[in-house]
């Protein structure tokens, strides 16, 4: 169970609610489940060489998304291949930005071509 405040729709006030595990459960589903096939979809998009690379060395998960408790769990569970959360998921995706943007000239490259259709 949870606490969660906020305020309530019709009268407009602030209010907590308490939510189980089952309603927090189903109002994610949907969500997780288009999660779930834009990985597949990724995944069945991936050139061969790198498709290598991921089943090898498995998923990393980054971001706010990947603080999801059991989301590691599912991708992998529907997708077959190992998934890891990044050991600072918050902190990598500015860290990460960060170093793109100082190194930008030599990436360039990624960016250019066919790598913005995917």
């Amino acid at each position: 169970m949870m606490d969660v405040r906020g305020l309530h729709l019709l009268s407009g006030l602030p209010r907590t609610v308490t939510v189980k595990g089952p309603e927090i459960r189903e109002a994610m589903s949907e969500p997780l489940s288009v999660i779930i096939e834009a990985v597949k979809r990724t995944l069945e998009r991936t050139p061969p060489e790198l498709a290598a690379d991921i089943i090898d060395r498995g998923i990393m998960l980054a971001g706010g998304g990947a603080l999801l408790k059991g989301l590691d769990t599912l991708i992998s569970h529907e997708t077959g291949i190992v998934v890891h959360v990044a050991a600072d998921p918050l902190s990598c995706v500015v860290l990460g930005t960060g170093r793109v943007l100082e190194n930008f000239k030599q990436l360039e490259r990624v960016f250019s071509g066919r790598s913005r259709n995917l």
